[in-house]
């Protein structure tokens, strides 16, 4: 009898390990206006609040038409989606287990649904930013997005 839970420990050990992808750095996306959305730095106040502190570089994209190509990540269940995260990483990536950090992201407002997809999407939409506590909501959002093919 243990060695029939042993044999089945080890298939089902294998078996969840099978299911998780390798992280593969070539997968992160970089360009000019990533790294202009990355020079975002954060302030944490005495009553545990996380704003945003823009630099000149983004301030200058503020309620301008702004493009950006990314991963989407889902921030609610179904296969179109209006609002969502895009990211430097794919979903795939585990942002939270160490190997990779928490990637860049900003939310995405569509003007109509996207099909999700694991590969980068590239919006077009007007970048917003907001002083807000960044704990809660993302402070940088494109709103008004199309998918540029």
């Amino acid at each position: 009898m243990k060695t029939l839970y042993f044999i089945l420990l080890l298939l089902f050990g294998n078996v969840a390990f099978s299911q998780t992808q390798k992280h593969n750095p070539n997968d992160q996306l970089r360009s000019l206006n990533w790294d202009i959305i990355g020079s975002v730095k954060f302030e944490l106040t005495e009553k545990n609040e996380l704003f945003p502190l823009f630099t000149e570089s983004i301030k200058r994209f503020d309620n301008r038409e702004f493009d950006l190509k990314g991963y989407l990540i889902p921030i609610k269940s179904g296969q179109k989606q209006q609002k969502f995260l895009l990211a430097t990483l794919p979903i795939n990536q585990c942002y939270f287990c160490g190997q990779n950090g928490v990637p860049v992201m900003i939310m995405i407002e569509m003007e109509s649904p996207a099909a999700y997809s694991e590969k980068p999407i590239h919006v077009k939409g007007i970048l917003k930013l907001e002083q807000k506590d960044a704990s809660y909501a993302p402070p940088i959002t494109i709103k008004n997005a199309k998918l540029i093919n």
